[in-house]
């Protein structure tokens, strides 16, 4: 019984909510994880999920806790609270346990990003002048210049990208389109991969598929993740870099540019405007520059000061020689 309702859930979840493949894999190996538990310690195999109590799920949280970190019993708990949700909305269950549980705290790591001078200096070194090297810049002049995830960028198809009038078209979580602006100088770098792109198709090259790897298929996420990091070695820049790095600085330089927090909340595709806010890291100078511009108190002090180097100004010198 409960291996069929996590079948149903996992197909609620493509079907209806439009989840990603690898959010429903997390899901289902989370889930997956809670019936091995309750086989193992409560000799229960395929239990009715209604039968199932808030000790049972306490049971297994406590169970994952030496294995795992304070992230990931998160988002377990996560997975056990959306099931649950699901169950008790579908009249599987009469009650939901699962929302009784504590979720332990999760610090926010400051995710990495590279500066603006970093950034120039990936896209400004000479990769080669072979196809995969082309293709590799124009990777990294899209997923930067259009803040575009490793997932999107994999997934593009020739006629999403119009470099003519400069966008792109891309699906993100939850099967939300979106079309982003696209610079004069990524768009460029597109132009020259295609020009290049037939030296990678061969008969088993799928149709539209804009990012090719050497064998002529769909590149992964994995292969792109593999080349950044080599990219970034050859430039002496932190190797720890991800292809999401691209998209957080992204969003970083266009905050620091002075951007609406809620314009780049559309451009980068979030549903939820703290999800932005974890993407973006302003500079103090930044920070400093529009306090000073823009707080009352700071015009007031600034005016004080202009004012006291004036009145210094017109007093007569000590200086007599």
């Amino acid at each position: 019984m409960l291996s069929r309702r996590i079948d149903q859930f996992i197909d609620y979840l493509r079907v209806e909510r439009g989840s990603s493949d690898e959010t429903l894999r997390a899901y289902r190996s989370d889930l997956g994880q809670l019936a091995d538990f309750l086989a193992d310690h409560h000799d229960l195999q395929d239990p009715d999920p209604a039968e199932l109590t808030l000790r049972h799920l306490r049971g297994f949280v406590a169970d994952r806790f030496d294995d795992n970190g304070a992230a990931s019993l998160a988002r377990k708990i996560s997975s056990l609270r959306s099931f649950w949700k699901f169950l008790f909305k579908k009249r599987h269950v009469d009650a939901d346990p699962a929302s009784l549980l504590s979720t332990p705290k999760v610090s926010q790591p400051l995710q990495n990003f590279l500066g603006v001078d970093q950034i120039l200096q990936l896209l400004q070194r000479h990769v080669g002048d072979d196809v995969l090297g082309v293709r590799d810049l124009a990777i990294w002049e899209v997923g930067y210049g259009a803040g575009l995830r490793v997932s999107e960028l994999v997934a593009l198809d020739i006629g999403d990208v119009d470099v003519d009038q400069g966008w792109v078209q891309t699906v993100g979580k939850g099967n939300k389109e979106r079309r982003v602006p696209l610079g004069k100088q990524s768009a460029r770098a597109v132009v020259r991969y295609m020009a290049r792109r037939h030296e990678l198709v061969d008969g088993n090259t799928p149709a539209g598929a804009l990012f090719l790897s050497y064998r002529g298929n769909r590149l992964s996420a994995r292969s792109v993740r593999r080349r950044l990091k080599e990219h970034l070695k050859a430039c002496d820049l932190d190797t720890s870099i991800t292809p999401h790095g691209l998209r957080h600085s992204y969003a970083t330089h266009l905050l620091d540019s002075g951007a609406d927090l809620r314009g780049i909340q559309e451009l980068l595709g979030h549903r939820n405007l703290s999800t932005t806010q974890r993407y973006t890291h302003v500079s103090i100078d930044r920070l400093m520059e529009v306090y000073d511009a823009a707080h009352p108190r700071a015009r007031r002090e600034r005016s004080r000061k202009s004012s006291r180097r004036r009145n210094a100004s017109s007093l007569p010198s000590d200086d007599h020689g």
